[in-house]
């Protein structure tokens, strides 16, 4: 009997021109789920940025630089709101009549109470300090403080117009910068396009699954199943360990010299989103470090005790990556250096527990 042939399109019915044809449908799918993530993200894209900011924002506020966290003033922003001033909402009767209503922050009729309000602000002063000028003002009224009250500091709120646009000063002076007028929108633009491809791309591997499987055997596909889900889950794990861990350490490190060298830090909106973007990507690309040896070694280019004997020539290599992938700082570098150093060893276990090579050798029967 002869033996079954292997030849994967041995079996097929469709012709050539069927097959782009299925491959167009799935391409045509796949465009569309990418648009509808793109939309949402356009219509998300602040609460995003909010995200991708926070670990500068968060930086800067430890730093002393800011005086409130800028990503909760993003996530009030809505992008749907922006239109609709765009178009014209804020030349509305109700807006351009609320110009001609006087505040309700005017004082009362007596001129003594008056509410707090943005044009507000609290100043603390001695207890004593305050009984001497109002003592000077009316010795009857008010008689010398007693030395108990120079020990005491209390509160005053004053208000002025001026007030406002000083906090609005102080607080956007440490903020992220644009060097354009549209920088800020384009950078928008570029979040929501990266975010719509990043919710989008389970779909896209999805679509592209279902035209790729119909040509593999069942164990290919198990193959599949197991290595892309650990794919994934590396990428993930890095991009995260990146986020949430790295970008911390990084920026204390890197505003410390800030500080040293009394330095004003401005940092710049298009470049930090760039760097927020390229550094997680290129850590998520880092961790894929284990199914790199294990694809070179079903490769037969090495073995899992050619790994073993060159461990040491592999972590010289490892911190080499590591210090052109990252930042010129140390700690980035240590931080990229010492997962992958295990990665390494994850690699040699897989390489010693992984299935046979040739993926005919188990039979497809």
């Amino acid at each position: 009997m002869a033996p079954a042939s292997k030849d994967l399109f041995d079996e097929s019915t469709m012709s050539f021109g069927e097959h782009l044809e299925v491959l167009r449908v799935h391409l045509w799918k796949a465009l569309i789920g990418v648009m509808i993530g793109i939309v949402f993200a356009l219509f998300q894209g602040s609460a995003i940025i909010g995200i991708v900011r926070g670990p500068i924002d968060k930086a800067l506020k430890a730093y002393g630089q800011t005086a409130e966290d800028d990503a909760q003033v993003l996530e009030d922003i809505d992008f749907w709101e922006r239109t609709k001033s765009w178009l014209g909402e804020q030349f509305s009767w109700d807006a351009l009549r609320s110009e001609d209503v006087p505040s309700e922050e005017e004082p009362d009729a007596d001129g003594l109470s008056q509410p707090e309000t943005s044009d507000t602000i609290r100043v603390a002063i001695n207890a004593g300090d305050l009984g001497d000028a109002l003592h000077q003002v009316d010795p009857d009224a008010y008689p010398v403080p007693k030395e108990e009250a120079r020990r005491v500091s209390v509160e005053l709120p004053i208000s002025a117009p001026e007030f406002r646009q000083f906090k609005i000063v102080a607080e956007r002076s440490n903020n992220v910068v644009a060097l354009n007028v549209q920088e800020p929108f384009l950078t928008y633009l570029k979040v929501s396009m990266i975010s719509g491809l990043v919710l989008a791309s389970p779909w896209v591997f999805y679509q592209t699954w279902l035209f790729v499987a119909a040509g593999l055997f069942p164990h290919e596909r198990k193959y599949v199943y197991l290595y892309g889900t650990m794919s994934m889950v590396l990428f993930i794990v890095g991009v995260l360990f990146c986020f949430y861990l790295v970008f911390p350490f990084v920026l204390r490190f890197l505003l410390g010299f800030n500080e040293m060298l009394k330095i004003q830090p401005q940092i710049r909106l298009s470049e930090w989103i760039s760097f927020a973007v390229t550094l997680p990507l290129l850590f998520g690309v880092s961790f894929q470090l284990p199914l790199v040896m294990l694809f070179m070694e079903r490769l037969s280019i090495f073995e899992a005790g050619d790994y073993r004997e060159k461990r040491r020539m592999a972590v010289l290599v490892i911190a080499i990556l590591s210090m052109f992938l990252t930042p010129a700082d140390p700690v980035s570098m240590l931080m990229m250096m010492i997962p992958l150093v295990l990665l390494y060893e994850l690699g040699i276990w897989l390489c010693q527990m992984s299935p046979p090579k040739s993926p005919f050798e188990t039979g497809t029967a």
